[in-house]
């Protein structure tokens, strides 16, 4: 169940989002009445209401905007426990404070907006001693363990618990403390407003993540980096997911690289079977696969992983789906341009894991591969390692080559008015190949077309990689169409 927080200066606001609310299937609808700039009307908001109501008066330390006295806002809960509120939220400082009344159950709350605390647990049990109906568990989410955390806590309590993180990196947790024993989760009435740090709407929670289909069945997919907010590979999955019936759910995990081991050795526990991986992880991730295939074991960069206790496999859908994209694209190309990958002589820009990847691919293809990076120490490192030829970034202005990659991520959302190569060194005999694909038309593209360039976007790499990802995790091959369709409207509908 989805608790939809309301947090308007007026009551006729309040009433008529919460009629709305109830009118979109919304089951439960928190009243942040610390909004309300008035006396506080609670028989007004509490008769007839279409949905049952948790009242909430928040202290500005909790987030609240509460500025009246303490034994007013304590006056306002004791009154909405008279008035036959659902549920009332007390802090854990004024629990004892205000005794059991009738039916309305009683959430023990607790928040921190700076950490979650070491002793969490603690925390918990000094909560169960305050006569709760439920617990409710907020922390601020430094680290991804800290998910870890508080998820452990719902699935674990004997009081029923809903416990998750704040802030962008405590996504997770809201979307899977269902999962995890809490009986409902927090969403806002829009993204416009949201109540509290990391808080996803309920038309996200509810279309979007599909949060009311969550059971503790549900396998979980994901997308590991840092920054991941960008990704377009959760909205890619749960389409094609909700599409072939599977009850999994896909989900962004942002794990800053310091925390990938420790991430990694708890995806078991979060019931995780697969996940896309992307930067800066594709190479450190190595360290914690026991099964490679033929293209991480010679790339040692992987972007996928899949979870089959006690093994954890390693694949790289980068390789091939770039090397189809080019090899399609060259069939079709100019009477007097190369054709053929075999002998085509390809300038690489970047030395990461998506430029190993895709050089790799392309040597095994006997194409001719040279790598140009900034710092020339990685491009003559990688070149050494996969049989390619090394060249100065300066260098790069008048190589002459077929094939012309950026692997680096330069021109990516939100930096979008960069590029790795200037307009006037484009030469129409060449394919251009961009694997950045948010935005779709990059810079670089869009200079490389005006030079007549025929081009190949991010967008081709991703839809083939994705498919590919797709059909490891769930053994189904996805709807190709639908992808390619998915990403055009998310990135179209991105505010840039």
């Amino acid at each position: 169940m989805i608790c939809v927080s309301v947090g308007r200066g007026r009551h006729k606001m309040m009433m008529a989002e919460h009629k709305h609310l109830a009118e979109q299937g919304a089951e439960l609808v928190e009243l942040r009445v610390d909004y309300i700039r008035r006396p506080v009307d609670l028989k007004r908001l509490l008769k007839d209401r279409p949905c049952p109501v948790v009242v909430t008066c928040r202290r500005p330390e909790h987030g609240g905007k509460w500025m009246r006295s303490e034994s007013d806002r304590v006056m306002v809960l004791r009154t909405a426990i008279a008035d036959g509120a659902d549920y009332v939220d007390l802090e854990m400082d004024i629990a004892e404070q205000i005794p059991r009344y009738k039916s309305t159950q009683r959430i023990i709350s607790y928040h921190n907006f700076d950490e979650t605390p070491s002793n969490l647990e603690e925390i918990h049990h000094q909560m169960t001693e305050l006569d709760p109906d439920i617990i409710k568990i907020a922390t601020m989410a430094n680290n991804p363990m800290d998910n870890v955390t508080a998820l452990r806590l719902c699935r674990d309590s004997e009081i029923p618990t809903v416990a998750f993180c704040m802030g962008e990196m405590g996504v997770t947790s809201r979307l899977l403390c269902g999962k995890f024993g809490a009986p409902f989760t927090y969403a806002t009435f829009s993204s416009d407003r949201k109540l509290a740090p990391g808080m996803l709407s309920f038309e996200e929670m509810r279309d979007y993540y599909q949060y009311d289909s969550i059971t503790k069945d549900t396998k979980i997919l994901g997308v590991i980096a840092d920054p991941v907010a960008h990704s377009l590979s959760p909205v890619v999955h749960n389409a094609c997911l909700r599409k072939a019936g599977l009850d999994f759910l896909y989900l962004p995990f942002r794990v800053p690289r310091e925390y990938l081991e420790q991430f990694v050795s708890v995806c078991a526990e979060l019931d995780i079977r697969g996940l896309s991986v992307t930067i800066p992880h594709k190479e450190n991730v190595i360290k914690h696969i026991n099964a490679l295939d033929d293209n991480v074991a010679g790339i040692r960069a992987a972007n996928t992983l899949v979870f089959k206790t006690p093994n954890i496999y390693g694949y790289n859908t980068d390789c091939s789906a770039a090397v189809e994209s080019i090899a399609n694209t060259l069939k079709d190309q100019k009477p007097d341009a190369v054709r053929e990958l075999a002998g085509a002589r390809v300038l690489i820009l970047g030395s990461g894991g998506v430029a190993r990847a895709i050089a790799f691919g392309l040597k095994r293809a006997k194409a001719n591969v040279t790598i140009c990076a900034r710092d020339f120490r990685k491009a003559d490192a990688l070149s050494t390692a996969l049989d390619c030829e090394p060249v100065d970034w300066p260098s790069r202005s008048n190589f002459e080559c077929d094939v012309l990659v950026n692997c680096t991520p330069v021109g990516m959302y939100p930096e979008m008015d960069v590029t790795p190569f200037e307009a006037e060194w484009f030469d129409k005999k060449c394919v251009v190949f961009d694997t950045v694909y948010n935005p779709e038309q990059t810079l670089f593209i869009k200079q490389a077309r005006a030079a007549e360039c025929t081009t190949i976007t991010g967008i081709d790499m991703f839809v083939r990689q994705a498919a590919k990802q797709f059909k490891l995790f769930t053994g189904k091959a996805p709807d190709l169409k639908l992808i390619r369709y998915e990403v055009k409207r998310a990135i179209s509908a991105a505010k840039y």
